[in-house]
């Protein structure tokens, strides 16, 4: 597992390397892994939203204190895909908490490329992202986090219950949630995994 680890993290991007991806795959009209055109257009679409929360995400003053203040070295590993809703939501927002510690470095790596890295962090038997895992210095895993905040997992989950299906419907409810959210109950969950962390 550890080779694993280390040799996802070795082959991983920065954000700035995954936005550059992002934006080449917008401007030729393609998308990662396999190309249907609801990826294609779901690329696209997230791609905007991801530069949207890029300039306007803000996180909270007390939030900015504690991961400014982590102590350990960490590298904050994600699973992800251009063509992922959660990812293109929850993404800005690891940045920007990664970005206020000097020791914490994002890596991110496509979940299509890297299926056994993918296979290891399931989510109820599927292969759900984004997927974070936080590792030490030595790549030992420490926490992890995704695919969704505890909210938006909620909201998933009783729409599933009444529904028994993912459709447009429950994929406009989320888009609403999250664009009335603004990115607090991600960095909440986030601050929950650093007391973790600390415990």
């Amino acid at each position: 597992m550890i080779q694993l680890i280390k040799d996802s993290v070795a082959k991983a991007m920065d954000y700035s390397q995954y936005n550059a991806l992002f934006a080449e795959l917008v401007a030729a009209g393609k998308t990662t892994g396999e190309e249907t055109q609801e990826k294609i257009d779901y690329t696209k679409l997230n791609y905007s939203r991801t530069k949207r929360l890029d300039k306007t995400a803000k996180i909270s003053e007390a939030a900015k204190a504690v991961f400014k203040n982590i102590e350990n070295k960490q590298i904050w590993l994600v699973i992800s895909e251009p063509w992922c809703g959660d990812a293109a939501q929850s993404l800005p927002f690891l940045n920007k908490l990664a970005e206020l510690s000097e020791n914490i470095e994002l890596k991110i790596v496509l979940r299509d490329d890297n299926l056994e890295l993918m296979d290891q962090y399931l989510t109820n038997g599927g292969r759900s992202i984004p997927k974070l895992i936080i590792l030490d210095e030595d790549l030992n895993e420490i926490q992890q986090w995704g695919p969704r905040s505890e909210a938006a997992t909620k909201l998933v989950t009783d729409y599933l219950a009444e529904h028994g299906k993912v459709d447009d419907t429950l994929k406009e409810n989320l888009q609403v949630w999250y664009n009335q959210d603004k990115g607090v109950s991600i960095v909440n969950d986030l601050l929950k995994v650093v007391e973790m962390e600390k415990a």
